[in-house]
């Protein structure tokens, strides 16, 4: 059999131990579940050891989640590829919202629904792959490394990569968790936004008073705190804090049409922002506010309140700085604070943007063996979402060769319910990474 008929003549195997990782709740946001991110690093670990396997460790740092590094000896004079993704996922939320048990990996019209199948689990069985179809051996030196907490930003990562320096080094980083263009386009991502993200407090009582009393004189702090976050854009939707940086956008057009269909937009709501749809997704910065603290609904009073909180979101375009631009950002919050509120701001984790090179001898290895298992040329993309890992990988490893590859696709619905796979999808990225490994083996030494 040719190389792409062995993988997959292998899916079924593989795609059984994706729906066993699927089924480990390896939430890295709920303490509750630290023991499921250790059941997971440890299943991870085990599925590494199957193959043959001759070196497996489950290592962290002080305060990090566990990580799994698995490493194949590269033969005489090869190279050595270090293949990456993460086995922690998000959280579940709403389990009214899902249509199959979240934890529990569910064929439908094609695709596998479960929490991971995409983000990350499935990067993971791609790598599984491309080793089984080598039968553990591959013709090139492999570090597959498996991360335990990007789903909470990689707080430990820098660290870890430091005191782990020499186990991970390679000459080619393949890092399995961005998304294709596409179902049935393959792509590599070349830039990656930052982000940033902080709470905000406003207060403007000392205690709750009667609405009636004393409203149309004292501010409550909710519309307080409405007000304020009706600053962070302009009249367009453009984000209005001052300083940040854009990038300039790829020639690559995104339907509008399309946008709409795969984002869900409503009927009658409008795009926020100018310029062209990649330019706003993937080279300017966007704010959001993702969270409020205030009274629900159902308990509320003719009472003005003496606090509330919100947390923002912040992207940041490819060559932004993440902490010039969280300062700029509570600047904004602090010259626009109105009435006098009493405004606090505590700042949570910052991740760098990212510009990845697409260039060179193994980029081109990847670009024929991408086009080769998907039928069609694979595009060059950018990505709205952040992987500051990314930056890390750059700054650790300066002279490698970095690609950032993807098994999901628009409609995988990453983060939310009914994350998906698309299973054909996942069949050509388990080919292409095959190949890639094979084509990195055959390039002429040095």
């Amino acid at each position: 059999m040719t190389l792409a008929e062995t993988v997959r003549a292998q899916q079924p195997s593989v795609r059984a131990d994706l729906e066993a990782l699927v089924a480990v709740p390896s939430v890295s946001a709920d303490p509750a579940r630290s023991g499921e991110v250790e059941r997971s690093a440890g299943q991870v670990a085990d599925l590494l050891r199957d193959l043959g396997c001759p070196d497996v460790q489950v290592v962290r740092v002080e305060g990090g989640q566990p990580a799994v590094i698995g490493r194949f000896p590269a033969p005489d004079g090869a190279p050595t590829v270090c293949l990456y993704a993460h086995h922690d996922v998000q959280p579940e939320g709403d389990l009214a919202l899902w249509t199959s048990p979240p934890f529990t990996a569910t064929e439908r019209d094609g695709r596998l629904f479960g929490r991971g199948t995409a983000d990350d689990k499935g990067g993971l069985a791609v790598h599984l792959a491309a080793l089984r179809a080598f039968d553990g051996r591959p013709p090139v030196g492999v570090t597959v490394f498996v991360e335990g907490e990007e789903e909470i930003g990689s707080p430990t990562l820098a660290r870890l990569l430091d005191e782990h320096r020499a186990s991970l080094a390679a000459d080619v980083f393949v890092i399995a968790d961005s998304s294709n263009w596409a179902v049935g386009q393959p792509a590599f991502t070349t830039s990656l936004r930052g982000l940033g993200d902080c709470v905000i407090e406003l207060r403007t009582l000392d205690h709750a008073i009667h609405s009636g009393s004393y409203g149309g004189v004292v501010p409550d702090a909710l519309t307080t705190l409405c007000r304020l976050l009706a600053t962070l854009h302009d009249e367009r939707g453009d984000v209005a804090v001052a300083g940040l940086a854009t990038s300039p956008p790829p020639d690559l057009v995104y339907p509008e049409d399309r946008l709409r269909a795969e984002s869900g937009l409503l009927d009658g709501v409008q795009q926020i922002g100018t310029g062209s749809v990649v330019e706003r997704l993937w080279c300017k910065p966007a704010l959001a506010v993702i969270a409020l603290d205030a009274t629900p609904v159902d308990r509320a009073s003719n009472t003005l309140a003496p606090v509330a909180r919100a947390k923002i979101s912040l992207r940041l375009a490819p060559g932004d700085d993440a902490r010039a631009a969280m300062v700029r950002l509570v600047e904004h919050l602090h010259a626009h604070t109105p009435w006098g509120a009493q405004l606090t701001v505590l700042e949570g984790d910052t991740g760098e943007p990212s510009t990845v090179a697409f260039a060179g001898p193994v980029a081109e290895v990847a670009r024929r063996a991408f086009a080769e298992a998907w039928g069609v040329e694979p595009v060059f993309i950018g990505q709205g979402g952040s992987i500051p890992m990314v930056a890390d990988f750059s700054t650790a490893f300066p002279t490698a060769t970095v690609l950032v590859t993807a098994v999901g696709d628009p409609d995988t619905r990453a983060h939310g319910a009914d994350e998906s796979l698309h299973l054909g999808d996942f069949e050509a990225a388990c080919v292409a990474e095959a190949l890639l490994l094979q084509g990195i083996a055959d390039l002429p030494t040095g």
